[in-house]
């Protein structure tokens, strides 16, 4: 499952290039050590919007992973993304393993061994869980009440809860009796759509009907626009809290679900004042600074002095300095600067693409100037522009230039100008990326100004990807 947002890690995390796919740990991302953790177990599903599949399927053939992806129509939360997949065709004895995309579990093999564990309990009509021991009181988590002994280590679910305050963080704490809801679960396929048609039909009938009204391109499934109509709920409200067969097995290893400026702290390596170097390292120095975590771009140099308590996350168009304490506030407002219409909560300055990427390096009312990507051998659409000209400058490897009626081959150091209305395209023949320089000039310059003509990554006019 890999739809979600992560705006508790702005500025790095951005709905536009969410945690999931950013590079945190050792130049992988928390989706890349996903499936290569699961792949093992059987066929990979990768449920996510329209938006992330390119992201799916680049780290999945980086990664060597086999994934067919399921494009949810629209974000409705865990439990219609997990009727998707659970009625997605297969035997009704098939065991799934559902797995958040931005979860921290270092040791493989633990992880692998208490799934094949709890395997038998699955079997026998279980719907497992796993269950994190606190190492403290957490607000950020929900917790999981466990009752009765099953067998081995394996308890009775009494309740789901949600996210405590502290008060209620404490209680749990010393009960002995909670661990925390790592939102990993271990279903037996038949059982679970079972469980959904009992308990939540408005989810189950859509979900099914989309999965069966559902169109293949390549590897990509896109369900029916019945999907939009299932009731928009949390695995946990929709299953967990109602059914009786709930089993609770304990985290064997180190876990975190990497969903704040905290839980990043704490994956860092930290000094003897403990403070905490994370991104480009090289360009930060820390002076007389204690109890600080810096993230760094590769932008400019981060200098600090007797700084105490403190976080300070550099991006290239967003700097966040917040106090330790205070790190929990930043969902909140990010969405007030959403509603505000802050670009900066949607895109990077350096935007994704499937061919490659752009990154906006400055711009007024009537131009802009962008730094393009272009990976060996890929190609952007066939394109027109009604308000907008552009100068493409080649800077580094080869372009291969539809312009109109032409096509031409640029090098390093060569340039060519494209007319408002020309119907255009560039591409990369070579073997090593290309990089250009765009200024565009004109009366409009969004990125939904595009006309596409002929696309090899399936987009339209207007969609998702905008412009490029």
């Amino acid at each position: 499952m890999c739809g979600g947002s992560g705006t508790r890690l702005w500025p790095l995390s951005r709905k536009a290039f969410p945690k999931q796919f950013i590079p945190l740990y050792q130049g992988k991302s928390l989706f890349e050590l996903t499936i290569e953790r699961i792949s093992g177990f059987g066929e990979v599903l990768a449920v996510s919007g329209d938006d992330y599949r390119f992201f799916v399927q680049e780290i999945s053939e980086k990664s060597g992973v086999d994934v067919t992806q399921i494009l949810e129509p629209s974000g409705r939360d865990t439990a219609p993304a997990m009727t998707l997949a659970a009625a997605f065709p297969g035997n009704d004895d098939d065991l799934l393993l559902f797995c958040p995309a931005d979860h921290f579990i270092p040791d493989g093999d633990k992880f692998g061994a208490m799934v094949s564990k709890a395997a038998d309990l699955a079997v026998d009509g279980w719907i497992v869980t796993f269950g994190v021991q606190p190492n403290g009181p957490s607000t950020a988590y929900g917790y999981i009440e466990t009752g009765d002994q099953i067998r081995g280590d394996a308890n009775k679910s009494v309740r789901f809860h949600e996210k405590p305050d502290l008060a209620k963080a404490l209680e749990f704490l010393s009960s002995g009796k909670f661990l925390w809801n790592s939102g990993i679960f271990l279903i037996k396929r038949c059982v679970l759509l079972d469980a959904l048609k009992q308990f939540e039909p408005g989810i189950y009938t859509p979900c099914v009907s989309a999965i069966a009204n559902a169109k293949q391109d390549g590897k990509f499934w896109r369900p029916g626009e019945e999907f939009n109509h299932a009731t928009a709920k949390s695995i946990d409200y929709a299953v967990m809290e109602q059914a009786s067969n709930i089993a609770v097995v304990p985290f064997s290893g180190t876990w975190s679900d990497v969903g704040s400026w905290d839980a990043m702290f704490a994956l860092s390596d930290t000094d003897a004042d403990n403070c905490g170097k994370l991104g480009v390292i090289e360009n930060i120095h820390l002076v007389d600074s204690a109890n600080t975590l810096v993230h760094a771009s590769d932008r400019r140099f981060i200098l600090t002095i007797g700084t105490k308590d403190l976080v300070i996350v550099d991006t290239p168009d967003a700097l966040m300095v917040s106090a330790i304490d205070q790190v929990e506030t930043i969902k909140k407002v990010v969405s007030e600067m959403a509603d505000a219409g802050r670009a900066e909560v949607l895109e990077h300055r350096r935007v994704a693409r499937p061919w490659g990427s752009y990154d906006s390096i400055d711009h007024s009312d009537r131009f802009q100037v962008k730094r393009i990507t272009v990976k060996p051998g890929a190609r952007l659409s066939l394109q027109k522009h009604h308000h907008r000209a552009e100068h493409w400058i080649v800077v580094k490897g080869s372009a291969f230039v539809t312009r109109d009626d032409e096509t031409f081959l640029l090098t390093e150091n060569q340039s060519t100008y494209i007319p408002v209305g020309a119907v255009h395209r560039m591409e990369n023949p070579g073997m090593i990326p290309l990089e250009l320089i765009e200024v565009q000039s004109g009366s409009y310059l969004g990125e939904d100004d595009i006309e596409r003509f002929d696309d090899e990554y399936g987009r339209k006019t207007n969609d998702q990807m905008g412009g490029l």
